[in-house]
């Protein structure tokens, strides 16, 4: 309930916002981001076209700054910021976007391979042909209505009267409060023909309409291989478009092969293009593949083509197919055919998008014919008063030479009022009285000039005035009668397909999905190597065994693994992160290697790395995980062969971090050594056997602020010596053998 206080409205919170809401979204959806599907435009498109017509930027004009058709668009009509004015400009005259460019463009308005346009300071542009003849024609015979515009000082037209199913034809695409539009563009004299039959029929339904518009196409060609489910995508406005690029191949001299690209998915158009060339190059890297040897980008003003040299023995049709599953080769357009429709958001049918626009074509046709037919009447009195006037030329000028005033004569000729005019007889008086022509029959009378008494301007006066009443019976048929006006409107459409129609570009058909078999890998073994800042690779078994000592003085891990098989590590926070070894580039000793944290989940940023080991070598030993407030367990190593990427492999305590993880061996005694410097010795086969999530048992007694610092395992025979704390050498098998779960010596 709203309250009036001292003009305070209290009222709900929710009530307001709800309310402010909804009118935000409706705002958005209806003068922001979605089309009209009366001519597939959106508020700002439809603005800077108008504001392009009355500035008189013609196609047969000079070219204008971009700067001002941006300004006196923001200035007149759109108060949105001028960066939304020019990119709906620019995009307007980029053909590789639009199947039916409406803005002429000069200078750089982008590139397909995503290079931005240059400022509109610099560049400049005026209407195309097709905008100003089928798109802004007839605005000054009363076809649409005018509103005002934002501060009411202007007046702007609430739809542009467009001869053609722009919504279609440029398809849209937008994001508006709640909802989306995107529409793919098909082909204009696709679209056409679909209109004339159905002005002829408008009993065809979205099936029968396909027999003419046989599904999208896109500017940048390409391959629609779903032919099957645009039956469903166009009875209900929605689905999945899958479009492929289309290649071809070239042989080399060399006996090499070029795949060539020449067309691309319409998804690609902008930065993809450089990601796809960056995809196939990771294919090569990550040896999912062998047979690139180069890739460039030789795209231009002249069209698409992405060049991929393969070896010789390269299966092509095996490639492309890798290519149309591993990058944006093969994509999925979504299509969702939302437009303004009778003021709301509304997902349509190509039938309902054909018939509302065959719908604002009558509504068109009719106030256009209504406004021609009015002036043709006025054209048709006026031509009858003069011709009149003509045949009794002399008494019209005995009225003229007889009257003291404009407005005396005047009267006469169309009230038959003879008073104060002087007339040569009487005769000629009477017949003034009967004359009794039109106003508008009587200005023109009065405005007629000498020169239309020459015989042949009669004659031209008579034929003009024949023209007028045959244009009068034309409109009066085709404001009368529904199939004349669909015969017009049909000749104009029929006229518009012969001057801009163009041949399909993309092709569409069923194609069966991509197959890719990939080639069976040689399993061979490899030695994987990781530094202590995490980089790691893998190099052959031979350049290994030669460089041993290196390794272990340059590497904190080094071992042989199989290159089909994969990498565990283990972290301070007990997790464990496995990738492949075929993940990792395999090189030569000095190369730099990769980041873990780019073949893994490993953050380097929040872990540790604590071990390391391939995962075949972990099925053959038991781990030992020991903690920093000395908690142990072991774990069989085949509870690791997991598929998952990361698992849990120790369950911490708050504040708790692993410090050791180790593979059992021939090992039989442990050695825990705490901050404080105590010691304690104790044999590996007490320590309890647990599954990996577990959180194992006490190993080590702890004082207050005490933790294991370094974990040490023994063999029998081992004379293993370290530093303790108080810096003297200590013999770790000189440590008396205890329990698990006790405190320990101090040494040092």
């Amino acid at each position: 309930m709203i309250q009036h206080e001292n003009n305070i409205i209290r009222t709900e919170y929710s009530d307001v916002m709800r309310k402010s809401y909804i009118d935000y979204a409706m705002s958005v959806i209806v003068s922001r981001a979605l089309p009209d599907v009366r001519d597939g435009l959106k508020p700002v498109q439809r603005r800077v076209l108008y504001d392009m017509h009355e500035l008189g930027l013609r196609y047969d004009r000079p070219y204008r700054k971009s700067a001002r058709i941006v300004g006196d668009t923001m200035g007149k009509y759109h108060p949105h910021g001028d960066s939304s004015i020019y990119d709906s400009l620019v995009v307007m005259a980029q053909g590789f976007k639009k199947g039916l460019p409406l803005v002429d463009g000069h200078g750089n308005f982008g590139t397909i391979e995503g290079d931005e346009q240059a400022a509109m300071r610099y560049t400049e542009a005026r209407l195309k042909q097709i905008t100003q003849e089928y798109f802004l024609a007839d605005l000054d015979k009363d076809v649409v209505d005018f509103v005002p515009n934002f501060d009411e000082t202007e007046r702007e037209p609430s739809v542009l009267p467009v001869r053609v199913p722009n919504f279609l034809i440029n398809g849209s695409e937008g994001i508006a409060v709640g909802m989306a539009t995107n529409t793919p563009p098909h082909n204009l004299k696709e679209v056409i023909d679909a209109e004339i039959a159905f002005l002829e029929n408008d009993t065809l339904s979205s099936k029968q309409l396909m027999k003419y518009v046989k599904g999208p196409d896109f500017p940048t060609g390409g391959i629609v291989i779903n032919k099957d489910d645009l039956k469903a995508i166009y009875e209900t406005g929605e689905g999945k478009i899958r479009i492929r690029g289309k290649v071809t191949t070239e042989k080399l001299k060399n006996g090499h092969i070029n795949l060539v690209i020449t067309e691309i998915p319409y998804t690609m158009i902008g930065a993809g293009i450089g990601k796809f060339c960056a995809d196939v190059a990771a294919l090569q890297e990550n040896r999912i593949t062998n047979d690139v040897i180069d890739i460039s980008n030789q795209t231009s003003k002249e069209g698409v083509r992405i060049v991929i040299e393969l070896k010789k023995d390269t299966d092509v049709e095996n490639f492309t197919n890798l290519l149309y599953k591993k990058t944006k080769l093969e994509d999925t357009f979504g299509v969702n055919m939302l437009a303004i429709h009778d003021g709301r958001p509304e997902t349509m049918s190509l039938r309902d998008i054909i018939a509302a626009h065959v719908e604002f074509q009558f509504a068109l046709a009719t106030r256009k014919y209504t406004t021609l037919l009015e002036k043709e009447r006025e054209r048709k009195e006026v031509q009858e008063g003069l011709i009149k006037a003509c045949n009794v030329i002399d008494l019209i000028i005995e009225i003229l030479r007889g009257s003291e005033t404009r407005q005396m004569a005047k009267d006469c000729l169309v009230k038959g009022t003879t008073i104060g005019i002087k007339f040569k007889s009487r005769e000629s008086k009477v017949m003034a009285a009967q004359l009794l022509f039109t106003e508008k029959q009587a200005d023109a009378i009065l405005e007629m000039r000498l020169y239309r008494l020459i015989g042949l301007e009669i004659e031209a006066l008579v034929k003009q005035h024949e023209e007028t009443v045959a244009n009068i019976y034309r409109y009066e048929d085709i404001l009368e009668e529904r199939t004349s006006m669909s015969r017009v409107i049909a000749d104009d459409l029929a006229a518009i397909k012969k001057a801009y129609g163009e041949k399909r570009r993309t092709e569409i058909g069923n194609f069966e999905e991509a197959v890719y078999e990939e080639k069976p890998v040689e399993e061979m073994d490899v030695v994987f190597l990781m530094d202590r800042f995490g980089y790691a690779k893998t190099i052959d078994v031979s350049t290994y065994e030669k460089n041993i000592d290196a390794v272990r003085g340059d590497f904190a891990y080094g071992f042989i693994c199989k290159n089909t098989g994969k990498i565990c590590i283990f972290t301070d926070t007990g997790q464990l992160h496995t990738f492949k070894a075929s993940d990792l580039p395999q090189g030569k000793l000095r190369d730099k290697g990769v980041p873990i944290d780019n073949v893994s989940n490993y953050n380097s940023a929040t872990e540790q790395i604590i071990y390391a080991a391939s995962q075949s070598q972990l099925n053959l030993y038991r781990l030992v995980f020991v903690t920093k407030q000395g908690m142990i367990k072991q774990v069989s190593g085949g509870e690791f062969e997991v598929s998952r990427h990361t698992v849990l492999a120790c369950t911490l305590s708050e504040g708790d971090a692993v410090v050791s993880v180790m593979a059992i061996n021939t090992q039989k005694t442990i050695v825990l050594e705490s901050k404080d410097g105590f010691f304690l010795r104790f044999e590996i086969e007490s320590i309890p056997e647990k599954h990996k999530a577990a959180l194992g048992v006490r190993g080590m007694k702890l004082g207050k602020d005490d933790e294991v610092r370094r974990v040490y395992y023994l063999e029998d025979i081992d004379t293993q010596s370290v530093e303790t704390a108080s810096g003297k050498t200590l013999a770790l098998n000189s440590i008396k053998i205890t329990a698990r779960d006790a405190k320990g010596s101090k040494k040092g």
